[in-house]
């Protein structure tokens, strides 16, 4: 691998890190490209080719991961929303339908007692959503 290769790798890296830590905030592609300092086209095709989703996909697969676990726990639809930085339940319903396969409120109400009795380690793994979505070519 080259030089240039590895550093537009660390970049990528420090961009999906801040997604990672910084979900619930108001987060969009420019202010994710500025973190990884490229433009914001730039930015999108490496990080997709990297990761293997657009960036915006990967912000909402993380921000759907943490309400399942918060609906796990018990809280309403409404207020997971907005705890993971959604600002409209509609979208947000929407995504989260998407990639699980079901809407929140089946999810909320379907019974977790298996994730509950597994270790932190293994339930998040288990629990790591997969879009439902045929890949697009």
């Amino acid at each position: 691998m080259k030089q240039y290769e590895l550093e537009s790798l660390k970049a990528l890296r420090r961009a999906k890190d801040m997604i990672d830590r910084e979900y619930a905030k108001p987060l969009d592609v420019p202010t994710m490209a500025a973190k990884a300092l490229m433009s914001t086209a730039h930015f999108s095709r490496q990080f997709k080719a990297a990761y293997g989703q657009s960036p915006y996909a990967y912000l909402m697969t993380r921000r759907i991961e943490r309400s399942m676990a918060l609906l796990r726990a018990g809280m309403s639809v409404t207020d997971a929303c907005m705890e993971v930085g959604c600002t409209s339940l509609g979208s947000f319903s929407s995504s989260f339908t998407q990639i699980t396969g079901e809407s929140p409120s089946v999810y909320r109400n379907r019974d977790h007692l298996a994730v509950q009795a597994m270790p932190a380690c293994i339930a998040k793994s288990v629990t790591q959503p997969k879009s439902t979505k045929t890949p697009r070519y």
